[in-house]
């Protein structure tokens, strides 16, 4: 039998497979915000529990803006997932490990990777492959079967499986380091047979080769079209490198120029990615803005009350992801953040002092729990 779940999910992936920059006006995106909140009140446990000290509910609130949004890091206090916790899931995404612990990791829990896997798919194809290709994909994040927890590598496993063209290859591995000969004999290979190449890597991944690059005194000049896609940054990082830099190497050591370079945004919590730009077209680093998939909504907020701010004022981010159906879609981020029609400005991380409004929701959470 078909359950109105199912009737949702499928609207949303048939939705989502539309592709990201298909328009969805408001009222549409409010009616599927608050059928999925209305799916989540009811099959999340401790997510209602949360709302309810709120006094929100699907029948009470009347717009997706009034959605309770948990912080982030509700992810390492609790099982977010609807239906049972301890049931089998299709994948379990953690985030970073820290000094306190793996225990103290945020824990995504996916049931079922449909929606997942059509959001990345169709947010990757959009803004790195605009025209099609189906180049080697070079990669400088870990295979899945070496990091399973890790939602970049699972990203980068679908993207391989799904767009990786024949020479296609993983350089990378979390004990061992870059491969630093087979990822130069890959790239080789690619001049020599003019195909082009999409490198995909962390900032901190792509920093150290370009250093051993230039230690070594080799530059590649990779055919036209060729691509990349850069992820994180250096929190927590001894040096820390400007996205000019890190591009300006990009053109003068591998041949790719920034407009054929590509920043994703994405975090553990959410199922959607954030571009920004389009290879090939993509605007200087200092004049780009970092666009959300049309099922996705983000607001700053104001970080002691966690109301929505005006466009173009500071405040703490909010995100309602559609593709979060079977988690929590609506997320209060610690990242400090600007918005505009045209996408969004992130400006690092909250001080504890700015996030004082993250910092309750928190607190009201873990009380709830505990109840």
């Amino acid at each position: 039998m078909t359950t109105a779940a199912d009737e949702l999910r499928s609207e949303l992936l048939s939705r989502i497979r539309m592709g990201p920059g298909t328009a969805m006006d408001d009222g549409e995106f409010d009616r599927l915000a608050r059928a999925v909140f209305a799916h989540q009140y009811a099959c999340n446990q401790p997510y209602r529990l949360f709302c309810d000290r709120r006094g929100a509910s699907p029948d009470s609130i009347a717009h997706w803006g009034e959605i309770p949004a948990v912080p982030t890091d509700a992810f390492k206090a609790a099982a977010l997932v609807c239906g049972d916790a301890g049931a089998e899931m299709a994948a379990v995404f953690r985030t970073s490990g820290t000094t306190a612990g793996p225990e103290r990791r945020g824990t995504h829990h996916v049931p079922d990777l449909a929606l997942y896997d059509a959001a990345l798919r169709a947010g990757f194809a959009a803004h790195l492959l605009p025209d099609g290709a189906r180049p080697r994909v070079i990669s400088l994040v870990p295979p899945p079967s070496a990091l399973p927890d890790s939602s970049l590598s699972h990203m980068a496993g679908a993207v391989m499986a799904d767009f990786g063209g024949e020479g296609s290859g993983w350089f990378v591995s979390p004990d061992g380091g870059i491969d630093h000969q087979g990822l130069g004999d890959a790239l080789c290979a690619a001049e020599r047979d003019g195909e082009p190449v999409c490198i995909l890597g962390t900032a901190f991944a792509f920093v150290h080769w370009l250093d051993a690059l230039r230690e070594a005194g080799v530059r590649h000049r990779l055919p036209a079209g060729s691509r990349l896609m850069d992820t994180g940054g250096f929190k927590g990082r001894s040096r820390e490198v400007t996205r000019e830099e890190l591009y300006a190497g990009f053109d003068e050591l591998l041949g790719v120029p920034f407009a054929w370079c590509v920043n994703e945004y994405g975090m553990t919590e959410m199922s959607s990615q954030f571009y920004d730009g389009v290879a090939g077209s993509a605007l200087p680093p200092s004049r780009r803005l970092h666009m959300g998939p049309a099922w996705v909504r983000t607001q700053a907020t104001d970080p002691e009350t966690l109301k929505p701010l005006p466009h173009g004022e500071t405040g703490v981010l909010r995100h309602v992801d559609l593709a979060n159906l079977h988690s929590v879609a609506a997320i209060q981020t610690a990242d400090l953040g600007i918005t505009s029609p045209e996408g969004i400005r992130v400006l690092g991380r909250a001080r504890g002092a700015e996030a004082r409004g993250c910092s309750i929701a928190m607190d009201d959470l873990l009380s709830d729990i505990g109840r």
